[in-house]
């Protein structure tokens, strides 16, 4: 199964379960037992509880979907469609790159160079403002280190 097809998937699971929850509510709005007040209190504590649960699975999708694009956007990079430089690969150790950065850059601070996985666009946009240089250029710079 490609990546594509992992996507769509995904894609169809989420529109399936909105469907089902609309369909789920508006029957049991036309089934209830109780008052219109009452049924509107059980239903606010339903749609709390599977409101959650959906922002949850959004935002999974939400990751999964990024990684994914890094991942081609690598692959672009790797050959030679997109120019060097366009993503951050982080590789060695990172307190030996930083050692190296503050050498030759000595206004960059340890704030300047924090760096956690999956925050290489912070440590980006934070050495542009510093250093006055363009994205690609960081990125190239941190990639060649």
């Amino acid at each position: 199964m490609s990546y594509q097809e992992e996507d769509n998937n995904a894609g169809k699971i989420l529109l399936a379960a909105l469907a089902g929850a609309g369909a789920g509510i508006i029957a049991g709005m036309l089934l209830a037992p109780d008052k219109g007040t009452a049924t509107r209190e059980n239903w606010k504590g339903v749609a709390s509880k599977y409101s959650g649960q959906l922002g949850e699975q959004a935002n999974k999708l939400g990751v999964d979907l990024e990684a994914k694009f890094k991942e081609y956007a690598g692959k672009l990079e790797d050959l030679g469609v997109t120019l060097p430089g366009s993503s951050l690969k982080m590789k060695g150790n990172w307190d030996d790159a930083k050692g190296k950065l503050k050498e030759q850059y000595g206004q960059l601070t340890d704030d300047d160079l924090t760096y956690a996985e999956g925050q290489g666009d912070q440590l980006v946009g934070r050495l542009q403002e510093k250093l006055g240089k363009g994205k690609a250029e960081i990125t190239k710079m941190l990639n060649d280190l």
